[in-house]
């Protein structure tokens, strides 16, 4: 099985964080490949990055050029994985669904903790547009840019735990869940110190993705992500070399 893991950012750091903690709860039998979109931002975190994240994550994805089983979009809160369902015949899960679907088997409620404020709005839309809101207790900010994650491990883990504390104590979340895929490999940390059930969504969105796999189960073509009609796209792909 084979199974592509993209990141939404053009940062390869931290494609190769998600790959690994991909690879260490991926089946021995599954190959994970890393996925680097070729154009975006170096790291997401708003509306327009989003979006833009979520052509580049398509067209990468649409370039690969060999057989794969499925694919993960390895982005919190990001657009596109309707697009993505709609382009291809495999399962295609995104690791914002992944997690919180997981942490629904775990516990009554449970809250995200994620990065920047600024980005607790579009996990939240996320959330509501996958009938996945009703359980989920808050969504937490740390206060952590993407890319302040590989900066400083400890001021990391220290920022996410404390959100990750105040979301069991005051909001009354039974399970946590990482919201960034910069925090892959974050969770027995956070566990150690709030007791509450972790779940990293690109371990979640791994072992979902080989079990619908397995189940020889995909995305229903009847309607919503049926094929789209042959018609032209003006000026897409954009020419080389082209501003």
């Amino acid at each position: 099985m084979r199974i592509l893991v993209v990141n939404v950012n053009t940062t390869a750091s931290i494609t190769d964080a998600i790959a690994k903690q991909a690879a260490s709860v991926a089946d021995a039998a599954t190959e994970i490949v890393p996925v680097t979109p070729s154009f975006g931002a170096e790291s997401v975190e708003g509306h327009y990055e989003s979006y833009l994240a979520a052509i580049a994550v398509m067209e990468a994805v649409r370039a690969y050029p060999g057989h794969f089983d499925a694919v993960i979009q390895a982005g919190y809160g990001e657009h596109g994985r309707e697009g993505l369902q709609e382009l291809f015949d495999v399962p295609i899960v995104d690791i914002t669904e992944a997690a919180a679907s997981t942490a629904q088997f775990l516990g009554r409620t449970y809250s995200v903790v994620t990065s920047l404020d600024r980005t607790v709005p579009l996990i939240e839309d996320r959330l509501d547009a996958a009938g996945l809101g009703a359980r989920c207790a808050s969504v937490r900010a740390s206060g952590l840019a993407v890319l302040d994650l590989e900066k400083d491990a400890q001021a990391s883990v220290d920022a996410i735990v404390e959100q990750a504390e105040q979301a069991v104590a005051r909001d009354k979340a039974e399970v946590v869940c990482l919201g960034c895929g910069g925090m892959a490999g974050l969770a027995e940390q956070v566990f150690d110190r709030t007791g509450a059930p972790v779940v990293d969504g690109v371990s979640a969105a791994v072992t979902i993705a080989e079990s619908l796999v397995r189940l020889g189960l995909s995305t229903s073509k009847v309607r919503t992500y049926a094929p789209r009609p042959p018609k032209t796209l003006t000026n897409w792909p954009p020419p080389p070399n082209s501003s």
